[in-house]
């Protein structure tokens, strides 16, 4: 016997209210009940949107014109309401402070068993349950909007974990997650799914942390039309990450590096069933082609020092505990480690946010302890993790020129810095929009962007990467290697390993408030004392190394990692 979709679009488009064309166009497509799906594609591919469909937030939150049809378990969205539709579908969402309605972390993951009416004992239970699965139970009696973003992602998780929906939907659950939260995320939901059977859909842009677990279809969009729907072995063999602006993983790329044509019958979708037979010679052969590049003698002058910062926020809990490191002028590098282990507070107590409570911070050889947060912002550009911390303005124009403004540039010379600025961010056919139709990557790009213009000496970026796509992270990255090259020292705070293998040489890790390492990325991404205190995760080429045989992993990560940015550069030129 067939079996009958769960969810089902017939000839589906939509065209929100605001909007001049269709965000989806012409979609067909069928999930069945438990199926695991994965929905890719660039920002503004739509399908956040389609996410809005099947969880009726479209049409009932956002208004729009429909045309075709969308079934879910039988019955027709546009004639249930939203109520109806909560109790079949559960969603984590991309911005975790729009999902908060409790006053603490146990209420919020608590409140849609207060709806139902649930026992008191039996609602602890679940709490504490579901609380623990997530690494929460310390942290029931806080309040949601005191936590990292890290945080607050797991406790939106766990509130729709608690309750039995028979679908669930995650708009990019691993946004803002360390990589090894990442990566127990990406098993919490696989174990959902094989212990309950229920249907999971994940939107996300990093597709090689979403098939650590198997995936049984990747759904690809672009231009609000599904151009690909295929299983893992088939989509990375295929050509349409690269042309979508989708990054394909990290271990793929390495293979066709080393001129190694992929193709199904490899089983190339996740690294566990690559047949290794096939490219461990021609793999080997490349490595060792591999040219090392001249170590750099010349010594570099220092802009940037910390001295045995300490600092807390209740004084009891010590959030920086000794922090010591430097940043030599027109440096490049990132400050990694797990949520909550005070990568931000850093990026606060440089900016003047927050005074330490001991320890001394120097730029260019002079203590800033007496500067001001206005005086600090001169040398100094933070983005913050959150972009809806930042905006204060309607329209992307006004957000973006606001530095300038306040500074009495000519409005002349504002609208063309403005309009450069946005080319750059990718965000050049918004400059009239207002920032509220944006999407939260662009809403993102629209702080940098904000920043970028005002020609700081020191950028501090916190998770520039969340909620980007790998076209605008490119952009953006290749922008911030250009204005680097020009002497501006970058601070990256990141969970993105890609990003600091990429782009970083060197990488200060945190845990626990203390500085536990301050080396090479490639070292960092390989060690794995490193990995474990930090709450990071290796690299897939080196279990791609280790699968092969390559013995040195390390030199394997950094020879990839050099190719790489000849590649970049012969790209560039």
């Amino acid at each position: 016997m067939r079996q009958k979709p769960i969810i089902e679009f017939i000839n589906y488009s939509f065209q929100y209210y605001s909007q001049a064309e269709p965000t989806l166009h012409d979609i067909n497509l069928k999930i069945n009940p438990g199926e695991k799906i994965l929905i890719v594609g660039p920002s503004g591919s739509g399908k956040s949107t389609l996410g809005y469909c099947i969880n009726g937030l479209i049409p009932f939150s956002y208004k729009g014109k429909i045309k075709g049809s969308l079934k879910v378990q039988d019955l027709i969205t546009e004639d249930q309401n939203i109520f109806i539709l909560s109790k079949i579908i559960g969603t984590v969402l991309q911005d975790s402070d729009g999902q908060f309605v409790g006053l603490t972390v146990g209420e919020d993951i608590a409140f849609a068993m207060e709806n139902d009416n649930v026992k008191i004992d039996e609602m602890n239970e679940r709490v504490r349950k579901v609380s623990a699965k997530v690494d929460m139970e310390k942290l029931l009696n806080s309040s949601p909007f005191e936590l990292s973003g890290g945080q607050k992602q797991k406790t939106s998780l766990a509130g729709v974990m608690v309750d039995d929906v028979d679908i669930l939907l995650f708009d990019e659950p691993l946004a803002n997650l360390d990589p090894a939260t990442g990566k127990a995320t990406i098993e919490i939901i696989d174990d959902i799914h094989k212990q309950t059977g229920k249907t999971i859909i994940i939107i996300e842009h990093r597709l090689e942390d979403v098939l650590y677990c198997d995936i049984d279809r990747v759904i690809v969009m672009e231009e609000g039309r599904i151009v690909a729907d295929m299983c893992p072995d088939e989509l990375v063999s295929s050509s349409i990450l690269v042309q979508d602006g989708i990054r394909e993983p990290l271990y793929v790329t390495a293979l066709k590096y080393a001129g190694i044509s992929v193709s199904k019958d490899m089983k190339p979708g996740y690294l566990s069933s690559l047949d290794v037979n096939t490219v461990s010679q021609p793999l080997k052969e490349w490595y060792q082609s591999i040219k090392k590049p001249e170590e750099e003698s010349e010594e570099k002058q220092s802009i940037l020092r910390m001295d045995n910062v300490s600092f807390s926020y209740d004084g009891k809990h010590q959030i920086l505990d000794n922090v010591s490191f430097k940043v030599d002028k027109g440096e490049m590098i990132a400050i990694v480690g797990k949520n909550g282990a005070g990568k931000s507070t850093i990026a606060k107590v440089l900016c003047g946010f927050e005074i330490q409570d001991s320890g001394d911070i120097y730029y260019q050889g002079q203590n800033v302890i007496d500067k001001s947060i206005k005086e600090r912002a001169e040398i100094i550009g933070l983005v913050m993790q959150n972009p809806n911390q930042m905006i204060s303005k309607t329209l992307v124009f006004d957000e973006v020129a606001l530095g300038l403004r306040l500074r009495n540039v000519d409005e002349e010379e504002i609208r063309e810095r403005v309009k450069k600025i946005l080319e750059i961010c990718g965000l050049a056919p918004f400059i009239e929009w207002p920032i509220s139709a944006l999407s939260f990557g662009q809403k993102k790009r629209v702080t940098i962007a904000s920043i970028l213009i005002l020609d700081p000496k020191i950028i501090i970026l916190d998770e520039p990467t969340a909620g980007q796509d790998y076209r605008h992270y490119t952009e953006i990255m290749k922008f911030l290697e250009e204005i680097n090259k020009l002497g501006v020292t970058i601070i990256m705070i990141t969970h993105d390993m890609h990003l600091m293998q990429e782009y970083t040489p060197r990488a200060v890790v945190l845990a626990e408030g203390k500085v536990i390492a301050d080396t090479h990325a490639s070292v960092v991404l390989t060690d794995h004392e490193i990995i474990k205190r930090a709450n990071l995760k290796e690299t897939s080429l080196y279990n791609l190394a280790q699968r092969v045989g390559i013995s040195d992993k390390t030199d394997f990560v950094q020879s990839f990692i050099n190719f790489e940015k000849g590649v970049r550069v012969s790209s560039e030129d």
